[in-house]
């Protein structure tokens, strides 16, 4: 046991929890994490673009739009203006998708108060940059601790109020290793947790933040396999030697392997791989199908995550000179127009290697030596 897990176990006095909690981002996610803030007491807005959201959140207790037919707790204050949001918040959780999130962080630079936390709760890494989402927003609030909040977490369960785990993470400072309890992700922890919602706290942002954008490629690649007609052992396989890959990058940033095996990295990877209330796990299906990607979701423009990842999570395998052949399946076949089937065949008659890194094996696969021979 690490000496800040002892300290975390053992706390001397208990964490005092943020009066008021600000929620940026209106849609299914943001808005279960407002009824979750809501239902621990806090007093709690949410700030969103679209009128008509905040206008039936307010009157009737209800996003229509992204949780229909979820009644919402009493007292969530919605609004569409930046700064009535976060008039008087002492700590945000800000809900917005990755390729969003620096014009976001630019409009709540001028009305946040005083080293406000902010913990973000969208995964992924900044296309172009190759930034992690806390990097990003560390450039721009540059007096605010941020963290994350990750874990296997889907909105409409968590809005219904089914037990839900998640992990919050921060850096941790030395003053904060000297009284964790006054730490924010102590704090936000306690202002969070209710008999719903049982948060867990952590130092590592870093394995946090690349398990969450890792988990969604492995996501996309575990419902392609499915519409083509795989069945679980198939999953299986692709959600452990996912997660490797998870730990690959995770090791080279920095984070720590426990994470990857923890809520946010094996328990948000073997939720969103096992259903299709996941839009990753959703596009992999219809892909896997034979749908276009132009007529999947119906047509409809519907933001996926793990394909906007796959990009930067390669960029940097490649930058880094890391192997991840999982993740190279899904960005051939989403961005180079590569079959499913005839990649994936490829990726399964690789070498055979040893499964821990130190047993140092690499034979052909006997698919490989067949072909070589005819």
């Amino acid at each position: 046991m690490t000496y800040l897990d002892s300290k975390v176990g053992d706390l001397s006095s208990s964490p005092l929890p943020y009066a008021k909690i600000c929620v940026i981002g209106a849609g299914s996610w943001g808005t279960a994490l407002a009824s979750v803030a809501r239902r621990a007491g806090r007093e709690t807005a949410i700030w969103g673009r679209d009128q008509a959201t905040i206008d039936a959140i307010n009157t009737r207790n209800e996003n229509p739009k992204y949780l229909p037919g979820i009644e919402l707790p009493d007292g969530i204050k919605a609004t569409t203006d930046m700064a009535e949001a976060l008039d008087g918040a002492e700590a945000v959780l800000l809900v917005t998708p990755s390729r969003t999130l620096r014009d976001i962080c630019i409009q709540m630079r001028p009305h946040l108060g005083e080293n406000v936390p902010v913990a973000l709760c969208a995964k992924g890494i900044e296309a172009g940059s190759g930034y992690l989402l806390s990097e990003v927003a560390a450039e721009i609030l540059t007096d605010h601790q941020i963290g994350a909040l990750s874990g296997p977490t889907f909105a409409t369960e968590t809005a219904l109020g089914h037990l839900t785990a998640a992990t919050v993470a921060f850096k941790f400072s030395y003053a904060d290793r000297l009284a964790p309890e006054s730490s924010p992700a102590s704090r936000l922890a306690i202002s969070l947790g209710s008999e719903f919602f049982r948060p867990y706290i952590s130092d590592d942002l870093v394995g946090v933040e690349v398990s969450g954008a890792v988990k969604n490629v492995i996501a996309i690649a575990c419902g392609m396999m499915t519409g083509a007609g795989f069945a679980e052992n198939t999953r299986a396989a692709l959600i452990v030697r996912g997660m490797d890959e998870m730990k690959t990058l995770a090791d080279v940033f920095g984070g720590r392997r426990e994470t990857v095996t923890g809520l946010a990295g094996a328990g948000d990877l073997t939720l969103t791989c096992s259903s299709q209330t996941s839009r990753n796990m959703s596009l992999g299906v219809q892909l896997g199908e034979g749908i276009p990607r132009d007529k999947c979701f119906g047509g409809k423009p519907v933001v996926v995550e793990g394909e906007v990842n796959s990009v930067s999570v390669m960029d940097l395998a490649r930058r880094m000179k890391l192997t991840m052949p999982i993740c190279e399946c899904v960005y051939r076949i989403l961005h180079q127009g590569a079959g499913v089937r005839e990649t994936f065949a490829q990726y399964w008659s690789r070498p055979i290697e040893g499964e821990r890194r130190g047993l140092s094996i690499s034979i052909d696969h006997p698919v490989t030596m067949d072909a070589e021979a005819s």
